[in-house]
């Protein structure tokens, strides 16, 4: 998959990209905001090894100026929720603030209603990071709900705040 967007180019993982993602993304002002099983330096190989194989979920990276700088990705859901998807992205601190992720997003959202049989696509957001929320407002999201005390990271309990896009 390859899209253009005014900042970036999301495309798919390659085995080269295991350096850059490396780099970029074994950062503790990233990693605070993201999953524990966030690629590290330790797995950024295996990372691109189960993003680039055989899986229902989308990820992309996020590429600027010939460089994976982040990625984004659509999960989705099963059972119960199988008419749902999850989004969940991340970017390189030296490129925060830029509109990359707006433009990322924005462009994957209606791909994602295209891609999968889905009526909703939804983000849970760590309450401690306002501005993937500004990002999602930007992109057509609205804020549904804040799930109380629902995250624990580092050792904190955080409220997460689930917004979603009805396509």
């Amino acid at each position: 998959m390859h899209v253009i967007t005014p900042s970036c180019t999301l495309r798919d993982w390659i085995p080269g990209d295991a350096g850059s993602l490396a780099r970029h993304a074994n950062n503790p002002c990233i990693a605070v905001m993201m999953r524990d099983v966030f690629p590290s330096l330790e797995d950024a190989h295996r990372f691109i090894s189960m993003a680039t194989g055989p899986t229902p979920n989308l990820f992309l990276a996020i590429d600027v100026k010939g460089e994976a700088v982040g990625g984004i990705g659509i999960h989705p859901l099963d059972d119960v929720k199988r008419r749902s998807a999850e989004i969940g992205y991340w970017l390189s601190e030296s490129l925060l603030g830029k509109g990359i992720m707006t433009d990322a997003v924005g462009s994957l959202v209606p791909f994602a209603f295209e891609r999968y049989d889905i009526v909703r696509l939804q983000a849970g957001v760590f309450s401690s990071n306002p501005a993937s929320m500004r990002v999602l407002e930007k992109c057509g999201f609205t804020r549904e709900a804040v799930h109380r005390d629902a995250i624990t990271k580092n050792g904190a309990l955080l409220d997460e705040v689930m917004y979603v896009h009805f396509g």
